[in-house]
Order: C-alpha cells, then sequence, then structure tokens
C-alpha cells in the first residue's frame, strides 16, 4: 500500500491568544484524497495543541513519500504490512567484502572439500567444511561495551532480551540537510525499552567509495538523549554512528555503550519497515572476550 505525505504551510491561532506559523511543514497522511479540515485536524493531533482557534493551511500538495511516524495517524485498513512479514536488515558477507575502508575483508578458504570428504563417508555422503577469516566489524555488526571498554560486557554476556523482538522506533531521515541527527529529532516518542532505528539512506552506497565519505552519524547531544531515554539499542544504516571524520573522537559509542545500550551498524532496508509497530532482532554469538560480531538483524512487521 502506497504511503502519502502532505506538504503545506500552516497559520494556526488560538483562543486564548498568540499565533502559530509553520512553512514547508510535512505531515504523513492516511490517503490522498483528504481535504484541508481533514488535514488541519492531524496537524493539530501531530503537535498536540491545545485551544486551537484557527487553522489555515496554504500551498497543499499531497505525494506519494514514506511516512515518518507522524503521530495520530492511523495507517489504511487496507495496508499491506501485515504481522508475521520479515524484512532482512543485513548486509550479505561475502569473500573479499570491504564493510570499512581500512579494515581488512574476509577470506573464506576450504578446510574439507565436498571431493575430499568422499574418503571419509559412506558413497553418495559428503561435506564441505570451510574456514572464514575476518575482523568482527564485517558486514552488519553488533557492538557490544567490551568493544569501547577493557571492563565493559563482551559478547557472551549479553541478555537475549534486549537483543530479541525489541519495539522498533523507525527515524526515517533520508531527506536531513545536515549530517549529524540532532537531540530534537527524538522528541515526540517514548523510547524506552525500544530499538531506534536510523535511517538515513546511506546503504545505498554501500560496497563503494561513496560509502566511505560524508556519512551522516548521531550527534553526541542525540546519544545522550537517547542514553537518558533508556533505549535498549541504537542502530544506523551508515558507515559509523560517529562522525569519522573529526578529531577521532567517539562520542556516540563511548556514551551508548557506557549505559550498556547496544549499537548496531551498516543496517540496510529500513525504508522497509514503518516508524512504529516493528519488532526488531539482531543477536550475535556468545562469544566470550569479544566485543563486535555479525548479525542477521532483520524485522518483524
Amino acid at each position: 500500500m502506497t504511503d502519502y505525505r502532505a506538504h503545506f504551510d500552516a497559520v494556526v491561532s488560538f483562543v486564548n491568544g498568540g499565533g502559530l506559523t509553520a512553512e514547508g511543514f510535512r505531515l504523513d497522511v492516511p490517503s490522498d484524497t483528504l481535504g484541508e479540515d481533514e488535514l488541519a485536524e492531524l496537524f493539530v493531533r501531530h503537535l498536540g495543541l491545545a485551544l486551537v482557534g484557527r487553522v489555515e493551511l496554504r500551498d497543499i500538495r499531497i505525494v506519494e513519500e514514506p511516512h515518518r511516524g507522524s503521530r495520530g495517524v492511523q495507517a489504511p485498513a487496507t495496508d499491506d504490512r501485515s504481522p508475521g512479514r520479515i524484512v532482512d536488515l543485513s548486509h550479505p558477507i561475502r569473500a573479499g567484502l570491504v564493510t570499512y575502508p581500512g579494515l581488512p575483508a574476509p577470506v573464506i578458504t576450504p578446510h574439507l572439500t565436498r571431493e575430499g570428504s568422499r574418503e571419509r563417508y559412506a558413497p553418495g555422503t559428503e561435506f564441505a567444511m570451510d574456514i572464514i577469516t575476518m575482523i568482527g566489524n564485517t558486514g552488519t555488526y553488533l557492538d557490544s561495551p567490551f568493544h569501547r571498554y577493557a571492563d565493559g560486557g563482551d559478547l557472551a554476556s549479553l541478555d537475549l532480551a534486549t537483543l530479541v523482538g525489541l519495539r522498533a522506533e523507525v527515524f526515517h531521515l533520508t531527506d536531513a540537510v545536515e549530517r549529524g541527527i540532532p537531540t530534537s529529532v527524538f522528541h515526540d516518542r517514548e523510547l524506552a525499552g525500544a530499538a531506534v532505528l536510523l535511517h538515513t539512506g546511506w546503504d545505498t552506497r554501500f560496497g563503494t567509495p561513496a560509502y566511505a565519505s560524508g556519512a551522516p552519524y548521531l550527534t553526541e547531544e542525540g546519544a545522550q538523549q537517547l542514553a537518558r531515554a533508556g533505549v535498549a539499542l541504537v542502530g544506523i544504516d551508515s558507515l559509523n554512528i560517529d562522525d569519522t571524520e573529526n578529531d577521532g573522537s567517539r562520542p556516540a559509542h563511548s556514551i551508548l555503550l557506557a549505559h550498556g545500550i547496544h549499537v548496531v551498524e551498516h543496517l540496510t532496508r529500513l525504508g522497509d519497515v514503518p516508524a512504529r509497530g516493528a519488532r526488531f532482532t539482531a543477536a550475535p554469538p556468545a562469544i566470550e572476550g569479544f566485543g563486535t560480531f555479525p548479525v542477521r538483524a532483520f524485522a518483524e512487521v
């Protein structure tokens, strides 16, 4: 089912005096057939405005765009996001894959070939056993506190309840005009215990030189806000959750992992996940003394 968003300017007056103006406002809407009065009601509901006297909308355009999570907007009853649909959010891993420039690519070599196994097993029975050598930061992976802190919890210490079936709060930010994702993006949602997933669209560059520079990231203030909110996990479909083009500091990693908040980087296909209503899973192997490892991340929509 197609998603729609309304673009408009707005002038609001309140019954007890004062007013509010908005230019180029964008709002999720359930269809492309809404009138001005219906749009005005959704606008007021989304902003949580009280004692509104009059709402005037100008230059209204309703266009096909993915929903961003506007409050008070119900999806149509015919929405095809049926329960149980699985959206794979992981990049496949293959020999030679470059995830992060400068880090080694995976190497896959045979330990036992199918041909060689025929000498060990009954006729018609054969197996392949392979060895993969790779850095933990390969493909779509999860960072545990041990990745940043020597006394932090390693992969084996992570509670599965903080990795499986988390309420997903997706922030669709593909049209953001700044690289850094600010605190204010998160103000309109209750995020305690949630997996906060940052959809920047940068994953379309994955595996190309363009992926390595100019990538979106979470600001230090944004990380502090998410830590205060008590989120369980933060994921991003970008090169890094931090700005890799600064002085080498990594405030988002430092803040989130210090609070026991898992970090998942190099997600993909977040555009197929609605702003609210999905469940997110990203569980790594339970490896002792190890801080980062690939996950099969997915959303149940």
